[in-house]
């Protein structure tokens, strides 16, 4: 024959209340014994009757227990209200950034010639030779790119054809050897020459 299930709920009449209150209460006890004699476990249990009537069981001490799940809560909330590594580590770089990044600024403002007060000497002298030095590899920037820009044009002026009016193009008409006079114009008449120099014709 199986054993009648019981809904668990709260029992409206008092004496069975009480009776099953007691029953329970004794069982709740046995089995925390069990655990704790067989698991080794630190057991406190405090039960308080309807009527207010306190009972209790520990394995070993109450108050050792209670002790116990004091200091515990106050290293979990501890725990909990501190920052974790993560977040620590995060701060501590971002103000480290923000230091480097007020540093700078500073110092760009010294180089523009701003907020100069109150530098003594040796600062001054080492503004100076950042001065000096940023000048420096500007002219040097400027010079590389004015330099670079003429290779460009040099080569664009060497890529286009000499062009004379009534010849075809060559690549370099002007060049001959050394001692020789230039050669005539192609279609050009010696004939010219000679009449307009008065000279004889030649037959």
């Amino acid at each position: 024959m199986t054993r009648q299930r019981i809904e668990i709920k709260k029992i409206a009449n008092t004496a069975a209340r009480q009776v099953t209150f007691s029953k329970r209460r004794r069982g709740l006890f046995k089995k925390a014994h069990e655990l704790s004699t067989l698991c080794d476990a630190e057991i406190a249990l405090i039960v308080f009757s309807a009527t207010g009537k306190l009972f209790k069981y520990s394995s070993t001490s109450m108050r050792q227990v209670i002790e116990r799940r004091r200091l515990q809560s106050e290293r979990i909330d501890g725990l909990e209200g501190a920052p974790s590594v993560e977040l620590q580590l995060e701060s501590a770089t971002h103000s480290v950034l923000s230091k480097e990044i007020a540093e700078k600024t500073q110092e760009l403002r010294q180089l523009r010639g701003e907020d100069l007060h109150g530098l003594n000497l040796d600062q001054l002298k080492q503004l100076e030779k950042l001065v000096q030095g940023g000048l420096s590899q500007i002219s040097e920037t400027k010079g590389a790119e004015l330099k670079e820009e003429n290779l460009i044009l040099k080569q664009q002026v060497e890529k286009l054809p000499l062009v004379v009016k009534g010849q075809p193009s060559e690549p370099f008409p002007h060049l001959h050897k050394s001692g020789d006079p230039p050669p005539p114009p192609q279609g050009y008449n010696t004939s010219d020459i000679s009449l307009t120099l008065g000279l004889p014709f030649p037959s």
